[in-house]
C-alpha cells in the first residue's frame, strides 16, 4: 500500500466510573492536560497520522472540542463503543489507513503508532500492537475456586492503536449490525475476526497501558513526571 492518508478514530465516551471522575474519562487531566488531548497530540506528532476524529458523548461535545486542536473533528458517538467507532468511520473519507485508538491509552509511544501504520501499508488488513502476558493466570469457576492454570504460551495482551484497511473495517462493522458480534468483541480487531479476517501483531509497549483506575492514573502521572522522552505527543519525532 502506498503512503496515503491516515486517519485515526479516538472513541472518547467512557464514563470514568472506576476513576470516580464523574465525567467522561477522556476529559480527566493527567499532569494538567486531558487524556483525550494527550492521545490526539500523540497521534498528530508521531509523523504518520494526518487527521484525527474524536467520537464523544453529545452532552460533552463542547468540552471535547475545547480540549483538542481546532483542526480535529469531534463527532457525536453512539450507545456503545462499536456504534461510536462506526460513526467515526463514516466521516474518515478516502483514508488509506484507519486507526482506532483508545483515549485512555494516551501515553502510547510514537514508535508503536508508526509500526502499526507501516504494517497496514505493507498489505495487512488488520494490525494490533500486543505484548506477552507476564502474570501467572488461573481459570476459576463461578464461585471463584481455581480449576486450573492457563498456559501463557501464545497469549498476548492487546493494545491500541489498532490499524485497518478501511474496506475491511467497514465490512466488519456492517456485519456486526444486528448481530451478537458487537457484544462479544471487545475491540475492532475482534469484529474483523468475527468475519474471518486475518489479524497480525506488532510489538506493543508497557507505556500503552489503559488508564482505568486511580492507580493507573497515578502511574501515568509518575511517567510524565519522570519526563520519558519516548511518549507520543511529549516530544516531536
Amino acid at each position: 500500500m502506498s503512503s496515503g492518508h491516515v486517519v485515526a478514530i479516538v472513541p472518547a465516551a467512557g464514563s470514568g466510573e472506576r476513576l470516580g471522575a464523574g465525567r467522561p474519562k477522556a476529559l480527566v487531566a493527567i499532569a494538567g492536560k486531558a487524556m483525550v488531548a494527550r492521545a490526539v497530540e500523540g497521534l498528530l506528532t508521531c509523523g504518520v497520522v494526518d487527521d484525527v476524529v474524536v467520537v464523544a458523548p453529545a452532552e460533552h461535545l463542547d468540552e471535547m472540542r475545547a480540549a483538542v486542536r481546532r483542526s480535529v473533528r469531534v463527532v457525536v458517538g453512539g450507545d456503545d463503543r462499536v456504534a461510536s467507532v462506526a460513526l467515526g468511520l463514516a466521516v474518515v473519507g478516502d483514508a488509506e489507513v484507519v486507526l482506532v485508538h483508545d483515549a485512555a491509552r494516551c501515553l502510547c509511544p510514537a514508535e508503536v503508532v508508526r509500526a502499526v501504520v507501516a504494517a497496514v501499508r505493507e498489505g495487512h488488513g488488520a494490525v494490533i500492537p500486543a505484548s506477552p502476558v507476564a502474570d501467572t493466570v488461573r481459570r476459576v469457576d463461578p464461585e471463584g475456586r481455581v480449576v486450573g492454570p492457563v498456559d501463557r504460551t501464545g497469549l498476548l495482551a492487546v493494545q491500541t492503536p489498532q490499524g485497518f484497511a478501511p474496506g475491511l473495517l467497514r465490512r466488519a462493522h456492517a456485519a456486526a449490525v444486528g448481530s451478537s458480534a458487537a457484544a462479544r468483541a471487545t475491540d475492532d480487531a475482534g469484529l474483523v475476526e468475527e468475519i474471518g479476517g486475518e489479524v497480525v501483531t506488532v510489538p506493543g509497549d508497557p507505556r500503552a497501558f489503559k488508564i482505568t483506575t486511580p492507580l493507573d492514573l497515578a502511574m501515568a502521572e509518575a511517567l510524565l513526571g519522570a519526563g520519558s522522552p519516548a511518549l507520543a505527543g511529549e516530544v516531536d519525532p
